[in-house]
């Protein structure tokens, strides 16, 4: 409701199975119930953990109740952990998420059950990835950092784009962390550190990544702009709903 209310066009959410938060889907359809202009987005969905009919289904669903306004961002995940918590195989995942992408569309539209047209987008650093989002997708979404790094993403992109003959240019989607306000930053950079504890020592250059000022976000903002960015999602690394008051705070002076 905040997001709803505040200067944003979007609101979005991770996918972890062996962490402290909620299943994706369902926490959009909660969200979807009581908004009516964001866009809903995963960022992303790990998909290899998911049978094609029941993501399909799933988004779906969502894509309808929620008037059309789903975005389902897909990847493969980077976490071992949630292969294991789920009790799927983590070899292989590759192959599987190619074959859940070619079949997808073809489940909204011709099977069975209700039809949809979410807008579809693929992350990862691969260049397997950067292929799999101009074969099948609408866009790209990319993981994270600084402006560089997401120019350089959105230039693979691109050109995977081209490389496939697809017409026009693929939708471009980034991500930042945020956790406002002096009581808010060791808090976010705390979590980051646990969040992102699997790569070892980048977990700390993860952290110090963390936007902690308006002027972080303001730079960060405008530098994704600057390269192509078509959507930046601003997630709250800290757990308190009053993170999407002060971000609107910010944004809304941009």
């Amino acid at each position: 409701r905040r997001a709803e209310e505040g200067p944003f066009t979007s609101v979005g959410v991770v996918d972890r199975v062996a962490y402290d938060c909620h299943e994706p889907m369902a926490t959009l359809a909660a969200a979807a119930a009581v908004t009516e202009r964001v866009r809903l987005v995963t960022m992303v969905v790990i998909a290899p953990l998911r049978s094609t009919g029941i993501l399909a289904k799933e988004a779906a669903t969502l894509d309808a109740i929620s008037g059309g306004r789903l975005t389902l961002g897909l990847g493969v995940g980077a976490r071992t952990e949630d292969y294991d918590a789920a009790g799927i195989p983590h070899a292989g995942r590759g192959d599987r998420f190619e074959e859940l992408l070619a079949e997808l569309r073809d489940r909204w539209e011709g099977s069975p059950g209700p039809k949809a047209s979410p807008e579809l987008l693929v992350g990862g650093s691969s260049d397997a990835a950067f292929a799999r989002a101009a074969r099948y997708a609408d866009g790209y979404v990319h993981g994270g950092g600084p402006p560089r790094a997401f120019a350089r993403a959105a230039e693979r992109a691109r050109a995977a784009w081209t490389d496939l003959g697809r017409p026009g240019a693929p939708a471009l989607w980034g991500q930042s962390y945020f956790a406002l306000g002096d009581d808010a930053r060791e808090r976010g950079r705390s979590f980051m550190r646990d969040y992102y504890a699997f790569t070892g020592p980048f977990a700390e250059k993860i952290a110090e990544d963390l936007l902690t000022t308006p002027q972080d976000v303001a730079a960060r903002v405008r530098g994704y702009a600057e390269a192509g960015c078509d959507e930046l999602v601003l997630l709250p690394a800290v757990n308190d709903p009053e993170q999407a008051d002060r971000l609107a705070d910010v944004v809304g002076r941009l």
